[in-house]
């Protein structure tokens, strides 16, 4: 068995390979001088990595070796606005304005499908290997997207869940999506979530989520990391209920008043134990481990109880953070775990985050971390 970790940062990737994910090589850096914002393996087993550039735009690049690439020529875009005065529905959502194609967000494949979610928020798929991508209009074209906003990262879309016909999408600062026929139209699914900002014509929207997993055998339940905390549904999204216990206790608006540290971005799944992972920030306001400490919390049972994971992490003060892309599981049985920093460092466990050992780099700040177990 090998695994094949791919780390996306400011910078360009970076490539960790390992035959027993204890020892690792580093190569890269791939699109050296691009950001790197997310990957994923095609249908048909290739890898598919997006990259973005303030000066060039963002772009969809294709591999079957992780070192040659091919750029996609039919990426995701956005139609052209008709005219300043007939923009085009969804698209334009006043007078002018255009969505621009800042980055991909995400990248997901389910069957014969590729998804991609991008900023400005969209969501695009594919059925050809990701040769050529279309917009899902049904969700891009929304009615309450005239009122849309976007959180501190943009108005992006990063999350997407798919099982059967139905599909779960994440939007800051927006809230949870699903649809029950495959694409065909959407419903948004934030009961119990508190807002950030409430808008006064679309109540269901104004709900800044950061990430989404799914129990991989019981794909009804759905664990959302929230601006506003921690948050499980065991009902598709209909419904959803705080889950913080064992948290760490963080400060918060004046000294000395303290709440659970649920703040955070990334959440992944061992799909054979179900163990959830997280790495929770000292509230929205300062958004670094509390006191100095990086670890990563687990739960054992589904949310219900959470555990401080630091064997191996560092002993000295750390403020780094951890973004939302940046938390990988392999899916072996033990489960591997990995995650980047915000200040370049990169971690992986063998054992399910009992233990932890730092990749042998120092990379610049890490957006991404996807891995790949081949035997």
């Amino acid at each position: 068995m090998s695994t094949t970790l791919i780390l996306g940062t400011e910078k360009g990737a970076f490539v960790c390979r390992s035959k027993d994910r204890a020892k690792w090589t580093v190569e890269g850096p791939l699109f050296k001088g691009w950001k790197v914002t997310a990957s994923t393996r095609t249908p048909d087993g290739r890898y598919l990595v997006a990259t973005t550039s303030y000066v060039y735009g963002a772009a969809l690049h294709l591999s079957t070796d992780l070192r040659t690439w091919k750029q996609v020529e039919k990426g995701p875009s956005y139609p052209k606005a008709k005219s300043d005065k007939q923009p085009t529905p969804g698209v334009a959502v006043g007078p002018g304005f255009e969505p621009r194609m800042n980055q991909i967000w995400t990248l997901a494949a389910a069957g014969k499908r590729l998804y991609a979610g991008a900023d400005t928020a969209g969501l695009f798929t594919s059925d050809d290997d990701g040769e050529s991508w279309q917009p899902v209009p049904s969700l891009n074209d929304h009615e309450s997207r005239p009122n849309w906003f976007p959180g501190a990262g943009g108005l992006c879309l990063h999350s997407i869940l798919v099982h059967g016909s139905r599909i779960w999408i994440g939007i800051s600062a927006v809230g949870v999506w699903r649809s029950d026929d495959g694409g065909k139209s959407w419903a948004l699914k934030n009961k119990g979530v508190r807002h950030v900002i409430e808008d006064e014509k679309w109540k269901d929207i104004g709900f800044c989520v950061h990430g989404l997993a799914s129990d991989p055998k019981e794909p009804d339940t759905i664990y959302r990391q929230d601006h506003a905390g921690f948050y499980i549904s065991r009902n598709g999204g209909e419904t959803w209920e705080a889950a913080e216990n064992g948290l760490p206790e963080g400060s918060v608006g004046m000294p000395g008043a303290k709440i659970r540290a649920s703040f955070g971005f990334p959440v992944a799944v061992d799909p054979h134990t179900k163990s959830l992972f997280i790495v929770p920030l000292e509230s929205d306001e300062y958004r670094m481990p509390v006191d100095g400490k990086l670890r990563v919390y687990r739960s054992r049972d589904g949310g219900k109880n959470w555990e401080g994971l630091g064997e191996g992490l560092p002993g000295t003060p750390t403020y780094a953070g951890v973004l939302r892309g940046a938390m990988a599981v392999d899916g072996e049985n033990p489960c591997g775990v990995y995650f980047g920093t915000t200040s370049g460092q990169a971690f992986a466990s063998a054992d399910c985050g009992d233990t932890w050992r730092p990749l042998p780099c120092t990379l610049p700040r890490i957006l991404h971390v996807a891995a790949y177990a081949d035997r």
